[in-house]
């Protein structure tokens, strides 16, 4: 079209501003769309995530139960004074119903395993015991198997079944003198507890289990030297605990045991501490550490919760899981870790001389 013949024609020129206006808001439009799209994609995510935070929230901060205490029976042959696990019931879950209860705590993420009471060989003269550590380690496959034991009850046969499939013999021992035993309880008859914890020594250098001390530090024995024997003895670790009192267990109207006697100060524990400072293998726990930084299953398989003072227990995690009953166990993890609670604890790795 002639420049002249447009100006000639106002309509002309009408219909031209038209078609040009409508042109650049369509492309505008367009833009405009495809920008709105783009966000609307870029926004989906941000807003599943925000929806999902609280979940993942929930399952990082989610305990895994690294190291557990089964405590699968109550009933004991010694009567310990300041016993905190004392005979409130004679129930011990059958073996099927046990190994499934370990294999969920595997499952969860349990690395290491420690069966306790009551005492432990007591129950079918510790067979029963023997089985179950030889499921977490043949079966499971894990780390660390151990077991905490007074030793009364434990003969070489049981070594040459299932020595192969522990890691560590934990023995009581709260003191270097037959008498001092006895008034605290941790004895049985006239058998010497003493002569008892020397052969029991000798059984785990022969068949290659480590060999730990665990002694609680009370109004008895809180003066006692123990140094010399210790370091005959030579354990891998030697656990030294401050007397504990749990409602229910050793101390109030409920309770089977009367501990108040036993118990002993923060500077009176110390001081034990303090004597015995050059043995390399110590492990001290006062009443802070050790409170909420063990994660304790009961003969029911429940999580039991001391936070209290007390033990409330969970619900089973045969019946609820391992995720849900560990949310009511009060534990401590930050406390677990500062008290040393994982160590090497699998008897490959300690480079033990047999």
């Amino acid at each position: 079209m002639l420049l002249s013949s447009l100006f000639a024609s106002p309509r002309a020129v009408l219909e031209l501003c038209v078609d040009s206006i409508l042109c650049i808001f369509a492309s505008v439009f367009s833009k405009v769309r495809v920008l709105y799209r783009g966000a609307c994609r870029s926004a989906q995510p941000l807003v599943s995530a925000v929806d999902s935070r609280p979940e993942q929230r929930a399952e990082d901060n989610a305990t895994t139960p690294t190291s557990v205490n089964y405590h699968f029976t109550r009933k004991c042959n010694y009567k310990c004074g300041f016993c905190f696990h004392t005979a409130k019931t004679s129930f011990v879950l059958p073996l099927e119903e046990a190994k499934r209860g370990l294999k969920l705590l595997k499952e969860a993420g349990m690395e290491k395993i420690n069966f306790s009471g009551g005492e432990p060989f007591l129950h079918e003269r510790g067979d029963f015991l023997g089985k179950m550590v030889q499921y977490c380690k043949a079966d499971l496959q894990l780390p660390s198997v151990s077991i905490v034991s007074n030793g009364s009850m434990i003969k070489e046969k049981w070594f040459q079944k299932y020595g192969d499939f522990l890691d560590i013999l934990a023995i009581s021992c709260d003191s270097f003198d037959e008498e001092t035993n006895q008034m605290i309880g941790r004895s049985q008859g006239r058998k010497s507890h003493i002569e008892n914890l020397y052969k029991i020594r000798s059984w785990c250098q022969q068949y290659k289990v480590a060999f730990k001390i665990n002694s609680v530090i009370n109004s008895f024995n809180a003066l006692e030297d123990m140094t010399e024997q210790i370091n005959q003895l030579n354990p891998v670790r030697w656990k030294v605990f401050q007397c504990l009192l749990i409602d229910g267990e050793n101390a109030g109207e409920a309770a089977l045991r009367e501990a108040e006697r036993f118990v002993i100060s923060e500077q009176q524990f110390q001081e034990f501490l303090d004597r015995h400072s050059a043995v390399s293998c110590l492990v001290p726990e006062s009443n802070e550490k050790m409170r909420n930084s063990y994660l304790i299953l009961d003969e029911y398989m429940r999580f039991l919760d001391c936070r209290e003072g007390r033990k409330d227990p969970s619900r089973s995690i045969l019946d609820v899981g391992v995720k849900d009953a560990i949310s009511f166990s009060g534990f401590d993890e930050k406390m677990f870790l500062k008290r040393g609670g994982v160590y090497v604890w699998s008897k490959a790795d300690m480079k033990l001389e047999w």
